[in-house]
């Protein structure tokens, strides 16, 4: 059994940096080829407790009344996995996807049939996304649907590094546990965003920058297969929504290896002419007002940024905090006055 909090456990590796091979191979995944999925390692266990880095958003959102249990509920997930397209097995995922409902559900029915908001960050924008789309429409509008909900822009570019390839004792050191993870491919620069560049690798050469990376033939296809379509498909859930997102904090556009060893750290990090969260450049937040706000079908769309935000900062800032519980606040009225219409 993985010990609880194994993810956030860095300080053993502080005082002893030989851990960090155990730490890896206790965190990284395994693909099945016969299953068509991904699972833990041999003779590892895992489970997704309480998810911390929500904390003081909780804490603001219990300051303006909400009450755990009663209208405040939690769902996390385990971010090493990711979601699959139609047809390809994703068994974790899909798990995550059945609890949820039955939470959306629950919620609703113990609230008296009012409809639930969503508050996500970061990677649960894009499952949060990814939930919406694939329930029936008639079940997204129903009382278990979403008037207006908070959602924290998914991150949609890649930074410097995947999720796990960093620890205080060198930086690349779990690279390879990173690149076992599904989730690891989502944050790739998605070609409806970033086009082509007229050199290098852009977002329609991925395939090729991976392979040129160290990664399996397998692990490509499995990108082009898994990934890839979930990407492609990325677009407007057809509920009110709101997108709250950090910027004014410079952040990695271009990685340079002039030795093409993308092993290594980067040569040079280029920040070009905008910026971002920090993790989530400009042209992927910005984007957003573009695949789900010009759609037709969505309907109600709020673009918020908030200034000199991180991507963390968005739910652990004070002033962020503030306006976040302020947008839920919105939205909770506005589902409170068209249910009380309803009934009337």
């Amino acid at each position: 059994m993985v010990p609880a909090g194994l993810w956030r456990n860095r300080k053993a590796l502080l005082e002893d940096p030989a851990l960090a091979p155990c730490y890896a191979e206790l965190l990284r995944l395994v693909h099945d080829p016969v299953a068509g999925d991904y699972r833990d390692a041999p003779g590892v266990e895992t489970r997704v407790d309480r998810n911390t880095c929500m904390e003081k958003l909780v804490q603001a959102l219990e300051g303006v009344g909400y009450i755990e249990s009663e209208d405040l509920f939690g769902a996390p997930y385990d971010f090493r996995y990711a979601p699959a397209p139609p047809g390809e097995a994703s068994r974790e995922f899909s798990r995550f996807l059945s609890s949820l409902r039955v939470l959306v559900e629950q919620a609703s029915e113990r609230n008296g049939g009012m409809p639930a908001i969503l508050v996500t960050h970061s990677l649960g924008g894009l499952h949060a996304n990814v939930f919406l789309s694939r329930s029936p429409m008639a079940w997204r509008r129903s009382t278990s649907s979403w008037p207006p909900p908070a959602l924290e822009a998914p991150c949609l570019c890649c930074g410097s590094a995947v999720p796990g390839s960093s620890s205080p004792a060198d930086p690349l050191s779990l690279a390879n546990t990173g690149r076992s993870f599904a989730g690891a491919f989502s944050v790739l620069p998605p070609p409806k965003v970033f086009g082509r560049a007229p050199l290098n690798y852009s977002a329609y050469d991925i395939p090729e920058y991976l392979r040129a990376s160290g990664f399996s033939v397998d692990q490509v296809a499995r990108y082009m297969t898994r990934v890839l379509p979930v990407t492609l498909s990325f677009g407007a859930p057809a509920v009110p929504m709101t997108c709250i997102n950090g910027i004014g904090v410079p952040t990695p556009e271009t990685l340079v290896y002039w030795d093409g060893n993308f092993g290594a750290k980067p040569d040079r990090v280029a920040y070009g002419d905008g910026d971002g969260d920090g993790a989530t450049n400009i042209a992927s937040l910005l984007s957003l007002d573009t695949l789900i706000g010009d759609d037709p079908e969505q309907g109600y769309f709020k673009f918020v940024l908030i200034r000199n935000t991180s991507h963390g900062g968005t739910i652990s800032d004070d002033f962020a905090l503030d306006r976040l519980v302020n947008e839920v606040l919105e939205a909770n009225r506005a589902i409170l006055g068209q249910f009380v219409a309803r009934a009337s």
